[in-house]
């Protein structure tokens, strides 16, 4: 048993750091053959953890292996154009013009329920309001409305607006973000002082607190008692 474990953990650490080392990137994200290197990772991984009497050796040599292969086709896809055109395909445009693009649909091998059923996770129920929908190399879809039917933004109707940066994170669980609040130019003595204000005396009585870029704070106590 104890066997197991150990080779369980050395498999679980080099798979982490392997796809750690791939790239971050959501599986919805992925392109089909980061996908086809993924399962073949968890694949070769399974495999010694299933069975003691396989070497890890056996497992470990190709996990390092794709992760060369994928990390040099990575590099190369960045520097040709061609390479990664061929690797990761091109997008297609299925809507043009208000029009569907028939024979795009018919490449992509995708019907129109299909094409719809996207079109309403995207928010666009109505395919008449739609200028054009692209198909991205990695399955989603993308979609530009037409003109009447976008959201109104503050620019079309002349407003000003100032400047929205990020908030930075000060407090989680009660733990002191130190990176965040230097970042933000600011010291401890300031948050226990603002904190201090609202008959804070301990911060780790806070769950999550935050600063955004007018200098407001925000936070709220655990169990679950807001300010």
């Amino acid at each position: 048993m104890f066997i197991v474990i150990i080779r369980t953990a050395i498999l679980y650490f080099l798979v982490f750091a392997v796809m750690r080392m791939m790239g971050k990137r959501q599986i919805g994200q992925l392109q089909p053959y980061e996908l086809a290197v993924a399962i073949m990772i968890s694949a070769l991984a399974a495999i010694p953890m299933e069975d003691v009497n396989i070497s890890l050796v056996n497992s470990v040599i190709p996990i390092l292996l794709i992760l060369f292969f994928q990390v040099l086709v990575s590099v190369i896809s960045l520097k040709f154009k061609g390479v990664r055109a061929f690797i990761c395909g091109k997008p297609s445009i299925v809507i043009e013009n208000g029009k569907i693009v028939e024979p795009e649909l018919r490449n992509l091998r995708v019907n129109i329920n299909d094409l719809l059923e996207q079109l309403r996770l995207g928010g666009h129920p109505n395919i008449a309001d739609v200028e054009f929908a692209i198909m991205e190399t990695n399955g989603q879809l993308s979609v530009i409305p037409k003109s009447q039917k976008r959201p109104l933004n503050p620019e079309d109707l002349n407003i000003p607006t100032e400047y929205e940066g990020i908030c930075h994170p000060l407090i989680f669980d009660g733990q002191v973000d130190h990176e965040n609040l230097s970042s933000a130019g600011l010291s401890l003595d300031w948050l226990e002082t603002e904190l201090g204000k609202f008959g804070i005396g301990n911060l780790q009585e806070v769950f999550f607190a935050s600063l955004d870029t007018t200098g407001k704070l925000y936070f709220q106590q655990k169990e679950m008692k807001s300010k």
